[in-house]
């Protein structure tokens, strides 16, 4: 896994990607808000605001 991070930063700096890196931070969050919505008791008011 942290290969990959590794060769996604190497990928955007040697390109000149770096506009990719704020849709990777949004498409990670939301990852992480999904995984945490569901097994908790915060499920019902994340669902709530989308």
């Amino acid at each position: 896994m942290l290969g990959l991070v590794k060769e996604l930063f190497a990928y955007m700096g040697a390109r000149k990607k770096w506009w990719l890196l704020p849709i990777l931070v949004v498409v990670v969050l939301f990852g992480g808000l999904l995984i945490l919505a569901q097994g908790s008791a915060v499920a019902p008011f994340i669902y709530t605001i989308f």
